[in-house]
């Protein structure tokens, strides 16, 4: 298939979608979790959103990195490339934003230090 030519989405794209997928998803689960910390939603725990958020980020970001390591050609040629490329800091925003969210969490379950 020539995704170039005819605009139809072959194996090239479909891996570079999946990965940017998989990134936006880490990328909204630690969101969510970072949000929980803070005490701004009350539903669900802060600690599993956090663990949730940097295991989903680093699949996105290990799928984008396999799929730039495999892909042919170069950007506009349908492979996928630029999609992978982008979604390389969805996923390592996701990991970010998950161990943000535990840092915060484990700190605000200690006492102040006294002195």
């Amino acid at each position: 298939m020539t995704a170039a030519e005819g605009g139809i989405i072959g194996d090239g794209r479909t891996g570079a979608n999946l990965a940017l997928g998989v990134g936006l998803l880490g990328l909204a689960i630690g969101w969510l979790a970072l949000a929980r910390v803070g005490g701004r939603i009350n539903t669900g725990s802060a600690r599993t959103g956090g663990i949730a958020a940097v295991a989903v980020g680093t699949v996105g970001t290990v799928l984008a990195a396999l799929h730039l390591a495999t892909s042919n050609g170069g950007p506009g040629t349908g492979n996928g490339l630029v999609g992978a490329v982008v979604a390389v800091p969805l996923g390592l925003g996701g990991v970010f934003l998950g161990r943000l969210a535990l840092t915060r969490l484990r700190h605000a379950g200690r006492p102040a230090p006294i002195g």
